[in-house]
């Protein structure tokens, strides 16, 4: 992944663009500090529907909605001793 300056951004940008446009990421920068990101736009047209992707993968048990044990309920309320 690419870094720029923002003068480098503004001179080049039809040329990011076209790079961005083929899948690559780059960093525009100010003063060496990361600012923003140039990525690919993907509208949902044209790409694959997250839902159902992990289907078969894992099973849900069937205590999956059950309250947490009391150790580990304290545990994230911070009362754990």
């Amino acid at each position: 992944m690419e870094t720029v300056n923002i003068h480098q951004a503004k001179t080049n940008l039809s040329r990011l663009l076209s790079r961005v446009k083929l899948g690559e990421e780059i960093i525009i920068s100010n003063r060496g500090v990361p600012i923003a990101k140039l990525v690919p736009f993907y509208t949902s047209s044209n790409r694959r529907a997250s839902l159902g992707l992990d289907r078969g993968h894992f099973i849900v048990p069937d205590d999956f909605d059950d309250p947490l044990p009391e150790e580990i309920l304290a545990a994230f309320e911070g009362s754990e001793e």
